[in-house]
């Protein structure tokens, strides 16, 4: 039997890295989570609390509106909505509020969904 420990890293792919960075560290606010070697890398990674998320651009993994979905944990929803929204970022679910949460979910420059939620407490 396989023993888990975590989710090591969720992925998406990018077709540009430049746009996609733009995204991902300009209107997220994201940091890489190593010195970078290259202008142009074919993947990064961003430490989120105690999970990974990593970006990568390769001709045999393509982008897909229909794919997986990552959700990120916000301290501040309504500033990370009114974010998205001053950088003209269309949301296409919510922003909404669940009986255990606040979510609003947009997509990346390739279409890639990402989800910015928010736990109530208790």
């Amino acid at each position: 039997m396989i023993r888990y420990k975590e989710i090591a890293f969720i992925a998406y792919p990018v077709t540009d890295m430049p746009r996609a960075r733009k995204f991902y560290e300009g209107v997220l606010g994201l940091t890489p989570n190593a010195a970078l070697k290259s202008e142009n890398p074919h993947w990064i990674e961003y430490d989120i609390g105690p999970g990974t998320l990593g970006i990568g651009s390769s001709p045999r993994w393509l982008p897909s509106q229909d794919g997986a979905s990552a959700a990120l944990e916000v301290e501040d929803f309504g500033a990370a909505v009114a974010t998205l929204r001053e950088h003209n970022i269309p949301i296409i679910i919510g922003p909404m509020e669940t009986p255990v949460c606040h979510m609003a979910t947009v997509r990346d420059p390739d279409g890639n969904k990402i989800t910015l939620h928010r736990r109530k407490g208790g």
